[in-house]
């Protein structure tokens, strides 16, 4: 089995307050903050964004595999993940992602993709994780 793990400190109160990320092997001190998470304003990073990009490069690696193992070979994978953040009367939550993914795959016709992108959605291990929100799919060749 495998772990991998990351830090974090944070400073303050919410509202207030601000925090540092610590990641073995990416930017390390990588400051993250509630401004950047629930409104439009700061340039740190937040919870929501790290999710996205581990979903959008995990999906992309798995779609990559699914594609192999189905006899294609992919040239290129690109994945956004957008992480809708909203809240009830309990508080925040993520309510769902959107995986929009567009692959150059030479000689797959579109069903045949299609097929692998669900496939790759269903066995991506950060999907397997985030079984909470709903986790939507636009896949596309170009």
């Amino acid at each position: 089995m495998l772990t991998r793990t990351a830090d974090a400190d944070w400073d303050g109160t919410l509202r207030a307050g601000h925090g540092v990320l610590h990641l073995p092997h990416g930017p390390d001190n990588e400051p993250y903050s509630a401004r950047s998470r629930f409104t439009d304003e700061g340039k740190e990073t937040n919870p929501e964004e790290l999710i996205a990009a581990a979903h959008a490069g995990c999906f992309s690696m798995a779609l990559s595999l699914e594609l192999e193992q189905a006899g294609y070979m992919p040239e290129h994978v690109h994945t956004r993940a957008r992480v809708h953040l909203d809240r009830d009367t309990a508080g925040y939550f993520i309510r769902a992602i959107d995986l929009d993914t567009e692959a150059r795959v030479p000689g797959i016709d579109a069903q045949h993709f299609q097929h692998a992108a669900e496939a790759a959605k269903l066995g991506c291990p950060v999907s397997r994780a985030l079984t909470g929100p709903e986790i939507r799919l636009k896949a596309r060749l170009t």
